[in-house]
């Protein structure tokens, strides 16, 4: 059969990846920080656009006739709808739905024993060289939030234990000392004081020594514990610091039941300890984590109400006056192309940053809607939540979830969370029940094993009966695997070790 040259028309569908379109799906994922350079950079490349500071002047910010205003919030942002958006859009080779294709106008951290360090005075050096080391001049000093969260890490525990330590870790002030109060902070978490006191404890352990203690006293303590010293007497002096405070040393030696040679010896041990731990390492510059959402309680509604952080928004105008006298005194062709290209940005952006503030606020409400479990009974209710759950309730595609919930912070009555945390993985349920969240069984695990009889361990097939009977359907390698990456021994070496 001949061949023969021929015209054939075919009609397809395609998504152009035009810079615009690659714009739009980049700020899905910056976190408001980076949104903000993002938009600086606009601003200083874009002739047409305007930060909008009418409301920092305290003036109400409505758009007049000279500019069109980016949207601030859902509920109270509305699409551009001023001239020139329509030709804005035919200028650019894709369209918004192909980004979100939901979108409509509308929703559009003593001898013999190891010298003790006083950590106060440990990074202000102690050379009599005048000339500053290498590493001071080319790395900032290491903070204490960030000494707090490795040892965290490397303790080994159960992501309630660590959400509880990290908890702890957020109050410790430049001392080094627990501010926030154990009750307060249960309560937050909905948990119990004793949990977070068995924590703490574990928390007390860490370096340096005294650090994560509540008081001065408790502190002192920590330091005379780790050297052997801290005996009935040297408890009964820490109980009376405010006597040494106002050297009553009479009062002080008829309290612990010492002769004066011994509370002079006594007083110079406390003179070499440090009560203040936290003071030798560097202050946490980082910006504190600034949240897109908030959730709050409805008081008489019975809900949650899910807002967006507004101040965290940037605020642009496009100054089309500008832009209709430079387009009356352009000669060129290419300047005319250019303004109107800065322009088509401009709407787009704009475009851009509105629906990105509806896309997360829709994110955010699906997601408390979810996970109601934990804002009103706390951590041991955080149900299995995956990404398709998420994306197929609001019907956006998982991508575009995933996206929005990298880099982005949720204020709860909680804490403060990132919302990719919410998710987590699932195990069955042997009643056909609801699923549970695998860090729900992991810290059922660490509970059980906690609460055993100290000669009579709990083995791993028991566990799995115990588990079982509560509903919740786990193999036996599943709970090693768990108990193993919790650190717990074998019951066998429990046992052992109780022996």
């Amino acid at each position: 059969m001949g061949q023969t040259p021929r015209l054939v028309m075919r009609q397809g569908q395609s998504l152009v990846m035009t810079p615009q379109l690659q714009q739009a799906i980049k700020l899905l994922q910056l976190s408001n920080l980076e949104l903000a350079e993002f938009v600086e950079g606009e601003l200083e490349r874009n002739p047409l656009l305007e930060r909008d500071e009418r409301d920092e002047r305290g003036e109400r910010a409505e758009p007049d006739a000279d500019t069109a205003p980016a949207s601030d919030a859902p509920g109270e942002l509305a699409l551009d709808g001023g001239a020139g958006q329509g030709d804005a859009q035919a200028a650019l080779d894709a369209d918004f739905g192909d980004v979100y294709p939901d979108a409509s106008a509308s929703d559009a951290s003593e001898a013999g024993a190891a010298p003790l360090v006083d950590w106060s005075r440990a990074g202000n050096g102690g050379s009599n060289d005048p000339l500053p080391d290498l590493a001071e001049t080319t790395a900032s000093e290491r903070t204490l939030a960030e000494h707090l969260a490795d040892q965290i890490a490397a303790a080994g525990f159960a992501p309630a234990d660590a959400l509880v330590a990290h908890t702890l870790a957020e109050s410790v002030d430049d001392w080094g000392y627990v501010r926030a109060d154990v009750a307060e902070i249960a309560e937050r978490l909905g948990t119990d004081p004793g949990h977070v006191e068995r924590v703490l404890k574990v928390c007390h352990g860490f370096e340096p020594t005294g650090v994560m203690a509540r008081s001065v006293p408790e502190c002192l303590a920590l330091q005379l514990a780790e050297r052997d010293r801290l005996d009935p007497a040297m408890r009964l002096l820490l109980d009376h610091l405010d006597l040494l405070g106002r050297r009553d040393f009479v009062a002080l030696q008829r309290l612990v039941g010492v002769d004066r040679e011994d509370l002079e010896d006594m007083l110079a041990e406390i003179r070499g300890l440090t009560p203040k731990p936290g003071l030798g390492f560097g202050r946490d510059t980082a910006p504190a984590v600034i949240p897109d959402v908030f959730v709050r309680d409805a008081p008489g509604q019975g809900g949650w109400l899910v807002e967006l952080n507004t101040d965290s928004l940037p605020r642009l105008l496009v100054n089309q006056r500008y832009q209709a006298r430079v387009l009356r005194d352009v000669r060129s062709d290419a300047d005319r192309a250019f303004v109107t290209q800065c322009a088509a940005d401009a709407h787009w952006l704009m475009k851009s940053l509105d629906q990105r503030a509806r896309t997360i606020l829709k994110v955010a409400r699906e997601i408390v809607r979810q996970q109601d479990g934990f804002l009103v009974h706390g951590i041991s209710h955080l149900r299995p939540l995956v990404l398709r759950q998420v994306a197929d309730a609001i019907e956006m595609h998982e991508s575009t979830v995933s996206r929005v919930t990298s880099n982005k912070y949720m204020a709860t009555p909680r804490g403060v969370f990132e919302l990719k945390w919410f998710f987590t993985a699932a195990i069955g349920a042997s009643d056909g029940g609801d699923l549970h969240s695998a860090e729900a069984v992991r810290h059922r695990i660490r509970t059980l094993i906690a609460e055993e009889p100290p000669h009579a361990p709990l083995s791993d097939d028991r566990l799995v009966e115990i588990l079982n009977e509560g509903g919740i359907d786990i193999a036996r390698r599943t709970v090693a695997k768990y108990r193993e990456a919790l650190r717990i021994p074998s019951s066998v070496q429990r046992r052992r070790g109780a022996a």
